[in-house]
């Protein structure tokens, strides 16, 4: 009898609380500040150009080898006539975030800034039904931080 109603209890208890359901694609959890999502490119706003030079510091250091990055001569540059200082100047870029393992090595690696994490849910959120479209280009790289949807994290 006592067992009855120890388990009763128990069961009028947990009818009583609060559900814990989240209403998921209408309600997000907060991201953790430092959350790690896909790598994306950074842009400077005022050079209007990517920060990133091609300099192949992320491609080499990416232990799954997904990125592949090309370079050119910067036609802004400042001994061309243009308001830029830097000389080179990404041409192409992708990254196949199939094989991505978001290890944040790219990140650190680059001398120049020119990469970060994505930290919203859209970087999260990224589901295809063919692998294909999950390689991204330069302007899709490029896209989230020209449109400010991306929150930069600065280290204290």
């Amino acid at each position: 009898m006592r067992g009855l109603l120890k388990s009763m209890l128990t069961t009028g208890s947990t009818f009583l609380r609060r559900p814990v359901t989240r209403q998921y694609p209408e309600s997000h959890r907060a991201i953790p500040e430092r959350d790690r999502a896909f790598p994306l490119l950074l842009w400077d706003t005022e050079a209007d150009e990517p920060f990133c030079t091609g300099c192949h510091a992320c491609e080499r250091a990416c232990p799954v080898e997904c990125m592949t990055v090309l370079m050119k001569d910067n036609p802004a540059h400042s001994s061309q006539g243009g308001p830029s200082s830097r000389r080179k100047i990404i041409d192409k870029f992708w990254i196949d975030y199939g094989r991505c393992m978001r290890c944040n090595i790219c990140v650190e690696v680059c001398n120049f800034d020119a990469i970060a994490m994505n930290n919203t849910w859209q970087g999260h959120e990224i589901s295809v039904h063919d692998r294909s479209d999950l390689v991204m280009d330069l302007p899709q790289l490029l896209a989230q931080h020209q449109q400010g949807k991306i929150n930069e994290w600065v280290p204290e």
